[in-house]
């Protein structure tokens, strides 16, 4: 971290404004060198005019902040430039700060490794950062800005530290054999880590609510061949995503569009027609449209209201607790009650004329939040998390059948030591390299 970083905050311009951040040892001189003055108050914008150091030509007008470390985002020097947000002008300033020496243009994610370096935040905030700028929904910001508010974090600090108070415990009894420690020890350190086996446990029972949100909860459009699944697609994307042919079997692959749900992220996937004795191209097809279907969080089963009540047992086989059963063209044939498959209810619409689409849309919102709303327990957003606590708690379970205290205490140590390396207490270099590159440059 000897270097001097700099990188476009905001967004690539033309806008009205673009921020340019500088930081590390040479920040201060950096922004007096563009100034010719001193360093502004800290914390406190001065209008001021930027100029090339190289050659004294005048770049803009604008303000800048100087933050000084280690009261910063980073820890270290920094200094924002505020300019007009024209390329021209932005490609102007950042030309004369590459040039001078000591600076250098910033990777992905650096301004937040460095933060996270110099105990800004721990790695469950920067993580959340990183959702925060992502976000695409109302409930993925608020998840992400719960994440960045240090929430989960503390969380598993917290049960981290419940664990070293307990292997202090352990390492107490096996250093000191001959103290009299109190009685009942063994039976109180057996007592806390079952409490929080099930504590930890219970946080992973959760459906995958917090991945869901962050990924986008995945439904798949099934059914037979020309039942209207592509004009569905169409009609909840309000947009021509998938090409719509009275052909049976014009869908071939699996045609995804993002949408807004209610404030929750949803991936809506377009299948091939389910039917047997298709050709190989249509066949492959009709073979991801399961392989979907298999691995959605929610089935919209699509039918055909001229062929009720017939079913296709190929349709039949994923009419289940998470799929939501509909009944498309009921404007050219009105299907006779009871609208049920599987023990299932069925909606009748017309994706033709939008017939029963206001309610095809509500149920979906019902759907997607039962299974994504919040809880008010904050949620793990991350494999990486997951896998974390399942190794903790596979260590936990370990210790309490231990056949010698030494190696009980070193199955607690291996269960702190996982939790750790979830916030990057210990032993986390490995993953910092995976977390960081995901992020936007000057981020």
């Amino acid at each position: 971290m000897s270097d001097t970083i700099f990188a476009l905050s905001s967004g690539l311009g033309p806008a009205g404004v673009a921020v340019i951040r500088v930081s590390g040892p040479r920040a201060g001189r950096a922004l007096g060198e563009m100034t010719g003055r001193d360093l502004p108050p800290p914390r406190r914008a001065s209008l001021v005019g930027f100029s090339n150091p190289a050659t004294g030509e005048a770049l803009d007008d604008g303000l800048a902040l100087w933050f000084p470390g280690p009261a910063s985002v980073t820890g270290e020097d920094v200094a924002e430039i505020h300019i007009h947000g024209g390329r021209a002008v932005i490609a102007a300033v950042i030309d004369a700060l590459a040039a001078q020496p000591g600076l250098r243009a910033a990777e992905p994610g650096e301004f937040t490794r460095r933060a996270f370096e110099n105990g800004k935040l721990d790695l469950t905030a920067a993580e959340g950062l990183a959702d925060l700028v992502n976000a695409e929904t109302e409930a993925q910001r608020r998840q992400a800005r719960r994440q960045l508010e240090g929430e989960l974090g503390r969380l598993y600090e917290a049960w981290r530290e419940r664990l070293l108070a307990t292997l202090a415990h352990f390492e107490a009894d096996l250093d000191f054999p001959d103290e009299d420690l109190p009685a009942g020890i063994a039976e109180r350190l057996h007592h806390n880590i079952l409490g929080l086996i099930d504590e930890i446990s219970q946080h992973l029972d959760d459906n995958r609510r917090g991945e869901r949100l962050r990924e986008g909860f995945y439904i798949a459009i099934i059914g037979p061949p020309n039942v209207g699944k592509s004009s569905l697609l169409n009609r909840l994307a309000r947009r021509d995503a998938a090409i719509v042919s009275a052909t049976a079997g014009t869908t071939r692959d699996v045609i995804e569009v993002h949408l807004d749900l209610a404030g929750y992220p949803v991936i809506l996937a377009d299948t091939a027609g389910l039917r047997e004795g298709a050709e190989e191209i249509e066949g492959e097809g009709v073979r991801r449209a399961r392989a979907r279907a298999a691995n959605a969080d929610l089935k919209l089963v699509l039918l055909d209201a001229s062929a009720w009540p017939e079913v296709d047992a190929a349709v039949d086989d994923f009419v289940d607790a998470d799929s939501v059963v509909i009944i498309n063209k009921v404007d050219l044939s009105t299907p006779a009650p009871p609208l049920r498959v599987a023990e299932r209810p069925a909606l009748p619409v017309s994706v033709l004329t939008g017939e029963g689409l206001d309610g095809l849309l509500k149920a979906l919102e019902r759907e997607v939040a039962a299974r994504l709303v919040d809880s008010g327990a904050v949620a793990l957003t991350r494999v990486r998390h997951r896998a974390a606590l399942e190794a903790c708690v596979a260590a936990l379970r370990r210790s309490l059948t231990g056949a010698l205290p030494e190696l009980a205490a070193e199955d607690v140590r291996l269960a702190a030591r996982s939790l750790g390396r979830i916030t990057g207490r210990v032993d986390v270099e490995d993953v910092l390299d995976v977390i960081f590159r995901d992020f936007c440059i000057g981020k």
